[in-house]
């Protein structure tokens, strides 16, 4: 992290966060690529996760990630250019698309899977398994409250 002119500022708990989880995008982008998964960006990846219970309609997509329905229809229309979802219609409302995972799109999210739990391992053997522990428990609760 870059130093700052005035010495009493420290960065918020939220831009912490922000940080440790922006950290672990290059070696996302490294397992994509040696998996073969070209056309994927980790900030696009996110919205694949919601959609492994089944596929959504773009504005439950957009409420599952709790962003806007164009942030939705942009990283979507890019997974879908490359073949990680596709939108087929909805048979209780022939107007409807709905969002689905394709092969390659399940592909994506065990190379995502398998990223996370290696990146856990690292923070296990830095942190020891107490303190990773009380960082699961500690984020779980902020989540809920946030919800």
């Amino acid at each position: 992290m870059r130093r700052v002119l005035d010495g009493q500022w420290k960065p918020t708990v939220p831009a912490l966060v922000n940080l440790v989880a922006a950290s672990g995008a290059p070696r996302l982008r490294a397992a994509f690529a040696a998996a073969g998964l070209d056309g994927i960006r980790p900030a696009q990846a996110v919205a694949l996760v919601p959609l492994v219970a089944g596929g959504l309609h773009a504005s439950a997509l957009a409420d599952r990630l709790r962003v806007s329905r164009q942030a939705v229809a942009q990283a979507v229309s890019g997974l879908e250019r490359h073949g990680y979802v596709t939108r087929v219609p909805d048979p209780a409302d022939a107007r409807a698309r709905i969002i689905e995972l394709t092969a390659r799109g399940r592909h994506a999210l065990r190379v995502m899977r398998s990223n996370a739990i290696d990146t856990e391992k690292r923070w296990q053997e830095l942190l020891g398994e107490n303190r990773l522990h009380e960082l699961r428990e500690t984020l779980v609760v902020l989540l809920s409250a946030d919800g």
